[in-house]
């Protein structure tokens, strides 16, 4: 085939192809605009999320950064001692930003940790703070508000992500601490039979078998702590459980 007929063939086709988009977008112009807009608006809604996202994210860090401030700041008793020509203990001075126990420094971070689980519940941020939240109203003894935060985080988190055992462990601590032995009992049991290679087998079955003992079912108890010994014999928990079994045989 000559070269100049090859051309003519080429340009016939690229006429008919530019004849048919024409008359096509003849056609459908309509279609076609309402798809392009759609298409707009779809990826300037992507972009907002994301960049709200993203906004909520930071807020949530910030509120988070300020209550952990609090919640790492070092407790330094109003009696500290100190070297001869020291500054006395911040403490002692009643200096602002300072705790003297520890009891004073959570009181302190709990409305901080609040507010920022509260403005931002579902994100990262969020999370974090209302587990620690949940651990410091355990620390201080308030073991049912302790239990509700920590439900919280495994509902929202997810009973499978790292928060949400982190939680569940927690709220076991909690219940088991509030004298609810059956309850603890349960959420223990729950979590053993995940069979999680990230849950750490061992310390379950030791909180476990102590949550038998504050029931009084010895027999379980001893079976508990038997299973430590028996199948977990590099656990830092056997000492413990072998300890127990002792007190068990008294």
């Amino acid at each position: 085939m000559k070269t100049k007929h090859r051309r003519e063939l080429k340009e016939n086709e690229v006429a008919r192809l530019v004849a048919a988009t024409r008359e096509f977008t003849q056609q459908h112009g309509n279609q076609i605009t309402a798809a392009l807009v759609a298409v707009i608006v779809l990826g300037v809604a992507i972009f907002g999320f994301f960049a709200y996202r993203n906004r909520e994210q930071s807020r949530g860090q910030d509120l988070l950064a300020q209550a952990m401030v609090v919640l790492n700041t070092a407790v330094v008793p109003v009696t500290a001692s100190s070297n001869p020509g020291d500054a006395p203990a911040a403490a002692s001075i009643t200096a602002k930003g300072t705790f003297s126990t520890e009891t004073q420094k959570l009181n302190a971070a709990l409305p901080k940790l609040k507010a920022a689980a509260d403005a931002y519940p579902d994100t990262q941020a969020g999370l974090q703070a209302r587990y620690h939240l949940a651990a410091s109203l355990a620390a201080l003894g308030q073991q049912k508000d302790a239990v509700t935060q920590f439900d919280e985080v495994i509902k929202r988190a997810g009973a499978d992500s790292l928060y949400g055992r982190m939680a569940a462990m927690g709220k076991a601590d909690a219940e088991l601490a509030s004298g609810q032995a059956d309850a603890a009992i349960a959420t223990w049991k729950e979590l053993q039979g995940k069979k999680d290679a990230n849950l750490p087998e061992d310390a379950i079955l030791m909180q476990l078998g102590r949550a038998y003992q504050a029931k009084g079912n010895t027999d379980e108890a001893r079976k508990t702590f038997t299973d430590i010994v028996n199948n977990h014999p590099d656990s830092p928990y056997v000492a413990d459980a072998r300890k127990e079994l002792e007190s068990l045989k008294g």
